[in-house]
């Protein structure tokens, strides 16, 4: 993307004179996040249209965590982070990453006395630098990116500490993906390990998403035109006002934030998009330091909107080429902030947090001061997300304890509807080719049902589950009997207070 050099700037206030008292994590308008607001210092530096990225990079910088830059060719990857160093005025190395050898990085191995290895170091090794870009990492060779990981993760190389780098940043173009238009040939998903190293993976912005004032900006702009001292010294002046703010933001948000969390990441399992305990203590901190750059172009700056976008920056998945279905990670996202503001001893709270629908069927139920509407989001999600089998037990065990009267009317129909194919016998006519996948599943599910107690309720109710599963393409296959028969069973097990 373009580039020019800013007019002069005013260095903002200290952040930490600016943050406001702590505040309850709930209430409608912190449930939805906001476009943020930004005061432009990376346009001061010659790079526009940042400004829904600027406090996901000044956070990043102020916590000297792991940042990771993805977007097209073209759109200031690594002319931002070049930017930044110069401006923080860091001992940087830039390696294109695609080329580099780990000889590139740290010089020759040349052995000394008594046995040990020293290296000769060239001007580009990455000793004594107190940044370090690796461009391209998504095309680098997998025994360099092996090489890679221990300088991003802990600072070290060969084993041998760095003590003088506090900033590890990459860049890469979106990993290729089967089906989709725009693939960069030979751009790689990062390996998981690596990805769950970063703590910000950023999208870079696109062009349609700039207004027509940024692109004007950007087309109009030298890309030589170094930027003003004046603006350098406010692009770093709010860093360090950034990190100057980051122990109160921790105090005065900070526990609240965890239970957001714990709460987010049952919810997220859910939605498919898992994250490791550590990326959970990450989100965490980017939350923080988010939160204490927003503060600086807008005092009254809320958490929840920090917690958003570092969420959408947040996730390993991104650099893995996993697509993020962002109106998932929202629902969870507005889901996760409400239930941090509920008080602790609030059912809720395991509620949420629980991933398995039948066993928060069971939770839901036992808990009787549930407000309908949030019981009837709980059931209602649950039940869409039961196995087949298990599906059939939960709408069983909502009427045999007379719980379906506390679902809103469309859910108890939804559920209704398959209680009465269970209550009585389904009613069906199908042709089934013989030899076909479908006949053999039928003549399995006959024999199953042979070996049933006609006498026994629970036998004459899973018998019409598993006929009802059979009726709705949910058996298609001689194991899948077995399947939604213990599916139902290991349910009913659940429901019934037994063990899980």
């Amino acid at each position: 993307m373009a580039r020019r050099s800013s007019t002069a700037q005013a260095i903002p206030e200290p952040v930490s004179t600016l943050i406001p008292p702590p505040t309850a994590i709930s209430g409608p308008r912190e449930a939805v996040a906001q476009k943020p607001v930004s005061p432009g210092y990376l346009a001061g530096l010659g790079i526009h249209g940042m400004g829904s990225i600027e406090p996901l990079v000044l956070g990043a910088l102020a916590a000297e965590v792991p940042l990771l830059l993805i977007g097209a060719h073209g759109t200031a990857k690594s002319l931002l982070l070049v930017r930044a160093a110069e401006a923080l005025g860091l001992d940087w190395r830039h390696y294109n990453a695609s080329l580099v050898n780990f000889d590139d990085l740290i010089g020759f191995p040349l052995p000394g006395p008594n046995g040990t290895l020293d290296y000769v170091r060239t001007p580009a090794a990455i000793w004594g630098a107190g940044a370090v870009i690796f461009d391209e990492i998504s095309r680098c060779r997998p025994d360099v990116q092996n090489k890679i990981f221990p300088i991003v993760h802990e600072r070290r190389a060969q084993g041998l500490l760095l003590e003088d780098l506090r900033h590890r940043w990459a860049a890469m173009n979106p990993p290729a993906t089967d089906g989709a238009e725009d693939n960069y040939l030979g751009s790689e998903p990062l390996d998981a390990a690596l990805a769950d190293r970063f703590a910000f993976i950023l999208r870079m912005p696109s062009w349609a998403s700039l207004s027509e004032a940024e692109q004007l900006a950007a087309l109009s702009a030298s890309p030589d035109a170094a930027p003003s001292p004046v603006a350098r010294a406010a692009f770093a002046e709010a860093v360090a006002a950034t990190r100057r703010a980051l122990p109160a933001v921790a105090n005065g948000f900070g526990d609240k934030l965890a239970h957001y969390i714990r709460a987010l990441m049952g919810l997220l399992e859910q939605a498919g998009l898992p994250i490791s305990p550590r990326r959970g203590g990450m989100l965490v901190r980017n939350i923080i330091a988010v939160h204490a750059a927003a503060l600086i172009a807008n005092p009254r700056a809320l958490p929840a909107d920090a917690a958003w976008t570092s969420l959408l920056a947040g996730l390993p998945q991104r650099a893995q080429g996993i697509t993020i279905p962002e109106g998932k990670l929202l629902a969870a996202h507005r889901q996760a902030w409400h239930l941090a503001g509920i008080a602790a001893d609030d059912p809720l709270r395991c509620l949420i947090a629980e991933a398995d629908p039948v066993r928060r069927v069971a939770l839901a139920t036992a808990a009787h001061k549930i407000p309908k509407a949030e019981f009837s989001g709980l059931i209602a999600d649950a039940f869409a997300r039961a196995a087949p089998g298990a599906r059939a037990a939960i709408a069983v065990h909502l009427f045999e304890t007379c719980t379906i009267g506390r679902l809103s009317a469309a859910v108890a129909e939804q559920i209704g509807a398959v209680y009465a194919c269970i209550g009585a016998s389904p009613d069906f006519v199908d042709r089934l080719a013989a030899h076909s996948d479908r006949y053999k599943a039928w003549k399995h599910l006959r024999d199953h049902l042979s070996r049933l107690d006609p006498e026994n309720p629970e036998h004459q109710l899973g018998a019409n589950a598993l006929v009802l599963a059979f009726k709705d393409f949910q058996i298609k296959l001689p194991a899948d009997v077995d399947i939604v028969w213990d599916a139902w069973t290991g349910a009913r097990q659940v429901l019934a207070g037994g063990a899980p």
